[in-house]
């Protein structure tokens, strides 16, 4: 038996903050990031909040990739200041920090409180998912926690908020939503909801986000782009992700390659992988179940071709143009990697990747070896 829920209430479209002036809730503790405060973007949130009464305080010590020591003050701050909701503002970090915070916080106080979750990046779909990462810098790994009590209890999705992000973070965030999607699309865990979210979600990215990309005055991509992301979210929340995010996740640990830009310039790579399609293919008699899948997001994506190999030959090729297109690195060399330094990461990154939660649903089982020849393959 299989179950399919979508727990999250989602505010979106004009004006979606207002809804923050109508809070049934008296006491705030809001989480976000020191950029989100330093932008004036908070007060947005803040005005909002006392028109509707509602008393608050903030806590703006995120930073990228959370690590556990940040995880561990935000719970003291939220103990100390024992509010009825928690408002986390920002992109994947902060949203991950709050929804890692509230968990261990009220395991503490047993006390039951709201996550509202209002990103201001199209990338992560963190505000409908029951999955955070943290990072233990120590040890360069990120852990993915998953449970259903991290859910978000309501999502604001305002394209207001998204409007000054830069080219660069819109590319690396728009990539991600993708990968979210076609990851979820091909899953083993995939069924009939997460399907049509993702199809969805492929075919906004498809038609939004180069144009989200070229001109951040697009109110109408970014808005597109903005429900995207959240419509990717509610896929891989039910059917989980693969391969590629668990490659992600180590190389981002080890070399601090934004999340949504490891993940771009790897999915090529994985595509090729997971179907057994590459330049070298010819016609066969018989193809991995997900190839069905990947000829399908090459139809949505209006790159469908003669036969199956040249159709996911096409759809790895629209991909590679869109991280030329929009200045993503296609290599790990081009973000400044040292080769020795990499090289000599490989076999633990490897490890790592077979060891991330997200790797046991990829529609291909994987060996050590042959993450490891993508690993050396996505340096040049």
């Amino acid at each position: 038996m299989k179950s399919f829920d979508i727990k999250t209430k989602i505010y979106f479209g004009d004006n979606a903050l207002d809804r923050l002036a109508d809070l049934p809730y008296k006491k705030a503790l809001i989480i976000t990031d020191p950029f989100v405060v330093k932008s004036g973007m908070l007060q947005m949130i803040t005005y909002r909040l006392n028109d509707g009464y509602t008393e608050f305080d903030v806590f703006s010590d995120v930073v990228p990739d959370p690590p556990i020591e940040k995880i561990s003050l935000g719970v003291k701050a939220m103990l100390d200041y024992d509010p009825d909701v928690v408002i986390a503002i920002g992109g994947g970090s902060a949203i991950d920090s709050a929804k890692s915070i509230r968990e261990f916080a009220t395991r503490a106080s047993q006390k039951e409180v709201a996550l509202i979750a209002v990103p201001t990046t199209s990338g992560t779909g963190s505000e409908v998912t029951s999955f955070a990462v943290v990072s233990d810098p120590a040890n360069d790994i990120k852990y993915p926690l998953v449970s259903d009590s991290m859910l978000p209890t309501e999502a604001i999705l305002d394209a207001d908020l998204v409007k000054s992000v830069p080219a660069n973070i819109t590319a690396d965030t728009g990539m991600d939503v993708l990968t979210h999607a076609i990851e979820a699309y091909v899953s083993i865990n995939n069924n009939e909801f997460s399907a049509a979210l993702a199809e969805k979600s492929i075919e906004i990215c498809g038609t939004f986000l180069l144009r989200s990309y070229l001109d951040n005055n697009d109110t109408h991509a970014r808005k597109k782009m903005h429900v995207a992301s959240c419509l990717a979210g509610l896929a891989f929340n039910s059917a989980s992700l693969g391969l590629n995010h668990g490659i992600a996740h180590a190389i981002g640990a080890k070399f601090h390659i934004p999340h949504g830009r490891a993940n771009a310039m790897l999915l090529p790579h994985v595509i090729e992988y997971n179907s057994g399609i590459n330049k070298h293919s010819r016609s066969q008699s018989h193809y991995p179940k997900c190839v069905e899948k990947y000829v399908n997001i090459a139809k949505l994506l209006g790159v469908n071709n003669f036969n199956e190999i040249t159709t996911v030959r096409a759809l790895v090729s629209w991909i590679q143009f869109m991280l030329k297109e929009m200045n993503v690195p296609v290599s790990v060399s081009q973000c400044g990697v040292d080769r020795t330094e990499y090289f000599n990461a490989i076999d633990s990154m490897a490890e790592k990747a077979l060891a991330d939660a997200c790797t046991a649903t990829n529609p291909r089982v994987p060996t050590k070896e042959e993450v490891v020849q993508i690993l050396e393959h996505l340096y040049e």
